[in-house]
């Protein structure tokens, strides 16, 4: 899989589980409520990190186009 698709899709999944309450409604269901309020600390800095590596793989292939 290449760097472009794993960041695409890593964003995609990261963005749907911050911005939704998806992980909410199965940590409740699974009876993991408590650990709800630890999410941000793993899916912002996981965001953020896809983000980088989208963008990476952007440039890259910029750089390689104009070659």
């Amino acid at each position: 899989m290449n760097l472009l698709k794993v960041g695409a899709v890593g964003t995609l999944v990261a963005a749907v589980c911050c911005f939704t309450p998806l992980l909410v409604v199965v940590f409740g269901v699974l009876g993991l409520g408590g650990l709800v309020g630890y999410l941000d600390y793993l899916l912002l800095p996981s965001l953020g990190l896809f983000v980088a590596i989208l963008l990476y793989a952007l440039w890259k292939r910029q750089g390689v186009a104009a070659k």
